[in-house]
This record gives structure tokens, C-alpha cells and sequence, in this order.
């Protein structure tokens, strides 16, 4: 389970941050985008390390970038406070918070510190939880609210955060908590999917982007089913997935059929010729005077 969870933590780290901190349409980002293979590279070479001093100081290098991401989220929130109280924003800025949570279970389980008396175990599966369950998921749900800013998009911006939040207060308040966020959680994925499909899946879109559109909205069906039929066994005692099969199953398939389908469709919508991007995700004009 070591190797799959590290190889599906690089490509959160070398891929699919860089990838999606693109998408935001946010200038101030371009500059971290820039700087990020020097702190995601040590990063990933840290999760193939022995636990000790020199994975650790990989893995701080890794967090002090996501702090440095992290940072950008109350900025932006200080700047145009009316703007980003809007469903959508609130999803992106949650976005740019979850790696810095990531890299933090990731220093601390680099170093054998049980943090917040969490096995070691549990501290690795949070590293991939926080790139996919939480950079990703937020950051899509974010974009397909902005295309479809009706009452379910702006159901799925909002629960997507506050699920992912919830399962994190889980970890501390104990395993029914954990059960309504996957709740919540699960409800947002599958309001993300059936938008994707309906809305931003458009017939005006080109054939493979239709398809990654399409995958990604199939597989987070599938998904989000296996996340919470674990967190209700966690709950309940009731027979479910190993964290093993877990693993291989929804952490494999929400990586790549889910987060890396949905952000190489949002890229390529973002760089449709004009006349077929209308639903590409806007750049943040802040800088120009305007909101976003």
C-alpha cells in the first residue's frame, strides 16, 4: 500500500496542484505556480525516504510552499471580502488551504511524530485525502459553480468544503463526525458529477473533452459510493472496504479518473478557441479593477 499511496501523493504534488493553481484565473498565483517544482520536487523525494531527519526536512520544504499557498487565501479574502463570500470563491479559497493540511500530516509522519496522537498510517493515508478529497475536489466544485451558478452549484461549492472540513474535525471528535462529512461530502461530489454532465459537458465540446467530462463524472459516482460505504463500517462496525482496498480502489480512482480527468477537461475548456470556452473558468481581474 506504501508505494500506491506515495505514487498517487506525486502526482497530487508535481501535477495536479501546479495544474489547477493554473486554473484559478488568480495573477498573484503565477508566481508560486512558478516556484512549486521547488518545493513539491523535495517534497516527493521525501515519501520514498526512511522515516528520519532528511525525509523531514524534504517534507518541511514541501509544507513551507503550501504555507506560502495557504497565505494567499486570507489576502484575497482581505482584498475583496464581498467578491469572495460568493459559493464558487469560497470553494477556490478552501482549495488553496488543503495542501498546507497535506503537508503537514506529511512532515509529521516523515519525522515518526504520532501528531495529535494519529498512527502513522492514518497520517500517510491524510496526505493523499488532502491533495485529492480536498485541493481537488474543492477547486472543480469551485469551477463548475461558476459555470452553473444555480442552487445545486452552489449546493455543490459549499458542501464540498465544509464535507472535507467536517471529516477533518472526524479525525479529532471521533468516527460518526467522520460519517457526516463523508455525508455531506459525498452529496457534493455527486451534485459536482451530475453538473459536470449536464452542464459543462456541453454538445458543443470537443470529443475528448467530452470523454474526460465523462470519466470524471463516472468514476466520482463510484467514488464517493466506496468513501462512504467505509466511513459508515468506521461508524457502525458494519463490513467494509480495508484501508488497503481503499486505497487502490477510490484513492486510485478519484486521482485519475476524477481529478486528473477534470483538470486536463477544464484546461483544455480554458484554452478553447473563442466562441467555444464560454464556460472556460475566468481570470481574477482584481488587478484591473474588476471582480472576479
Amino acid at each position: 500500500m506504501s508505494s500506491l499511496v506515495n505514487a498517487i501523493v506525486m502526482l497530487g504534488m508535481l501535477v495536479v496542484v501546479p495544474m489547477g493553481l493554473r486554473l484559478v484565473g488568480a495573477p498573484e498565483l503565477d508566481r508560486i505556480r512558478r516556484l512549486w517544482p521547488l518545493f513539491a520536487v523535495p517534497g516527493a523525494v521525501a515519501l520514498w525516504l526512511p522515516r528520519g531527519p532528511a525525509a523531514t526536512a524534504l517534507a518541511a520544504c514541501y509544507a513551507l510552499g503550501t504555507a506560502l499557498l495557504a497565505l494567499h487565501a486570507p489576502q484575497r479574502l482581505l482584498r475583496e471580502p464581498r467578491a469572495h463570500r460568493a459559493p464558487a470563491e469560497i470553494a477556490l479559497l478552501t482549495a488553496l488551504v488543503m495542501p498546507s493540511i497535506a503537508a503537514t500530516a506529511l512532515v509529521a509522519e516523515r519525522s515518526g511524530h504520532r501528531l495529535f496522537g494519529f498512527g502513522l498510517g492514518i497520517l500517510a493515508l491524510t496526505v493523499p485525502h488532502f491533495h485529492f478529497a480536498g485541493f481537488a475536489a474543492a477547486l472543480v466544485s469551485g469551477l463548475v459553480c461558476r459555470v452553473a451558478d444555480t442552487p445545486a452549484g452552489r449546493f455543490a461549492a459549499l458542501s464540498v468544503p465544509l464535507g472535507t472540513l467536517l471529516v477533518l474535525g472526524g479525525y479529532f471528535v471521533g468516527d460518526r463526525a467522520e460519517l457526516a462529512g463523508a455525508l455531506v461530502l459525498t452529496a457534493g461530489m455527486w451534485a459536482v458529477a451530475l453538473l459536470t454532465w449536464r452542464s459543462v459537458r456541453g454538445p458543443d465540446r470537443d470529443r475528448t473533452t467530452r470523454l474526460l467530462l465523462a470519466v470524471s463524472s463516472g468514476v466520482l459516482a463510484v467514488t464517493m459510493l466506496l468513501a462512504l460505504s467505509w466511513a459508515l463500517g468506521e461508524a457502525t462496525g458494519i463490513p467494509h472496504p480495508t484501508l488497503g482496498w481503499m486505497a487502490a480502489t477510490h484513492g486510485l480512482g478519484n486521482a485519475l479518473g476524477f481529478a486528473l480527468c477534470s483538470l486536463l477537461a477544464w484546461r483544455r475548456l480554458r484554452e478553447a478557441p473563442s466562441g467555444h470556452g464560454r464556460t472556460a473558468p475566468r481570470r481574477d481581474t482584481h488587478h484591473e479593477g474588476r471582480t472576479a
